[in-house]
């Protein structure tokens, strides 16, 4: 009888923080694994049927940045409501799940966050077995919810360094937000709302619209991998549904990598973006249009460009590679920009560059490949005279590949002169015992196909050496008359005056 009585009291007020900061996700680009999840309890952790059925709300919280008061108020589970009550009942969990906690103090409102998080499971566990579509005011109140929870805040680890390289990055720890516990089922939450097929694209697209999407796209630039993951996912079904929205995603994505790229060169998610055109790309209808082209053009191959490229760059291949493939004459254009961005003195990055091009010009075909031939081999010259190892090996490696060496083979008078000086120096005197190898084994390919062609070369270069030590000895001998002639003036104490030379050209005009 007393328990009765406690239990009809109003609880202890709360007074909550709104605190928006945190958030993160552990879900996988491939959307099957959306669908694998049948329980959303599976994914929370937390088994929702061991809930009691009575869920209160804090009497004093902020809603959406407003100043209405709700009381506590015991919400049954879905399963203790007949269905002509569910929809009513799922309203109120959703404007339960509004209230945002502050997740910087691990112990404060234990209790309330628990409640909050039960009652986010039950509503992605809803969401999920929907049998009908949803009303417009339901998904009104479901985007509410999301952005309530979702948009925020993203805080930060101070860093000594705004630009750093991939490998420092690594190195650190990720910052992972408190707030995932709620955050991670709002993500889910949003999956399922996103991909279910009650949700009408029509009607949904009033409330997932291009404010929406643009907060979206703002939260990639999270450190939390786990929030960059389901971002990834979550957008990816937004660009499958809502194909009014596609323009502006890519333009969107767009306009984030000219800010990286021109201005800050410091973006979580360029790798996770990157993923989500590689599908898309992939996707693309032929013959590309232009939008696409400039794409190519302005944001993809300038991407090259950052110091810390590694950290996104096998995803940045792999859209290279899938417009190519596409478009076949496009690779002229990818590998002139490949060699624009071309690394001078970073090795590591030269190397991933070299397995790059490796993949494009596995796609080129021989007319685009005769015009950028003479630019792109003397950059391979470069790289196979090399004093790093890895570097000359990687560009050796490209005659492995038999596509690679049949154009090579085809077009070897325009070729071999441009890179034998730098393989004949190898085969003579490089460092390393498998550069050498690997440079005789090139050389000797060259000299089976066109022995004249490789003897042609070979006399030129021996001409080439004997020039430029006949010039070395003539310097050391201008050298070592102007010495001796500053010895005499000093031994004299006479100034040492060097004639003026003039351009003949100008002084006449």
């Amino acid at each position: 009888m007393i328990k009765n009585i406690l239990n009809r009291l109003p609880r202890k007020q709360n007074k909550l923080v709104d605190n928006r900061d945190g958030g993160s996700s552990t879900l996988a680009s491939n959307s099957s694994r959306t669908n694998s999840r049948s329980n959303a309890t599976a994914v929370s952790g937390i088994n929702s049927t061991s809930n009691s059925g009575q869920h209160y709300m804090p009497l004093h919280t902020k809603i959406n940045g407003n100043g209405a008061h709700m009381p506590y108020e015991a919400l049954p589970s879905f399963r203790d409501v007949p269905n002509s009550e569910k929809q009513n009942l799922f309203l109120k969990k959703l404007s339960m799940c509004c209230v945002v906690f502050d997740f910087a103090d691990p112990v404060k409102n234990l209790k309330e966050k628990d409640v909050k998080r039960q009652t986010l499971v039950e509503l992605v566990d809803y969401v999920a077995s929907a049998n009908g579509k949803f009303p417009e005011n339901v998904m009104q109140e479901m985007v509410r919810m999301i952005s309530i929870n979702l948009f925020r805040t993203l805080s930060t680890q101070p860093r000594e360094n705004k630009v750093l390289e991939a490998f420092d990055l690594e190195e650190e720890e990720p910052l992972m937000d408190p707030a995932w516990p709620h955050l991670q089922v709002v993500y889910e939450f949003l999956l399922r709302f996103v991909a279910s097929p009650e949700t009408d694209a029509k009607l949904a697209k009033r409330y997932v619209d291009h404010s929406f999407v643009l907060r979206l796209l703002e939260l990639f630039d999270s450190e939390d991998p786990r929030e960059r993951d389901y971002l990834k996912t979550v957008l990816h079904r937004i660009y499958g549904k809502f194909m009014v929205h596609r323009p502006f995603i890519r333009k969107s994505i767009n306009n984030i990598f000219f800010n990286f790229i021109l201005e800050t060169e410091k973006h979580n998610g360029i790798a996770e973006l990157l993923e989500i055109l590689g599908s898309i790309i992939n996707g693309f209808a032929l013959p590309l249009k232009e939008e696409h082209k400039l794409f190519l053009v302005r944001a993809l191959i300038p991407l090259h460009k950052p110091k810390c490229i590694p950290i996104y760059h096998q995803q940045l291949s792999y859209c290279i590679t899938q417009f190519v493939e596409k478009d076949c004459k496009l690779a002229d254009t990818v590998i002139r920009g490949l060699v624009k961005y071309w690394p001078i003195t970073n090795s590591s990055k030269e190397v991933m560059f070299l397995g790059e091009l490796e993949e494009v010009l596995e796609a080129t075909q021989p007319p685009e490949f005769q015009r950028c031939m003479v630019r792109l081999f003397r950059t391979i010259g470069r790289c196979l005279s090399s004093s790093h190892f890895q570097v000359a090996e990687r560009a050796l490696f490209l005659w492995n590949n038999d596509h690679i060496e049949n154009l090579i083979k085809q077009n070897r008078k325009v070729i071999l002169p441009i890179i034998f000086p730098a393989l004949e120096r190898n085969a003579r005197s490089h460092w390393n015992q498998a550069v050498q190898s690997l440079t005789l084994n090139v050389r000797k390919i060259f000299s089976d196909v066109d022995p004249e062609l490789f003897e042609e070369c070979l006399l030129k270069f021996q001409e080439d050496e004997a020039k430029e030590e006949e010039n070395k000895t003539k310097r050391e001998l201008i050298w070592k008359r102007l010495e001796d002639i500053a010895a005499m003036k000093a031994a004299s104490n006479e100034p040492v005056l060097v004639p003026l030379r003039t351009n003949s050209k100008a002084t006449s005009g």
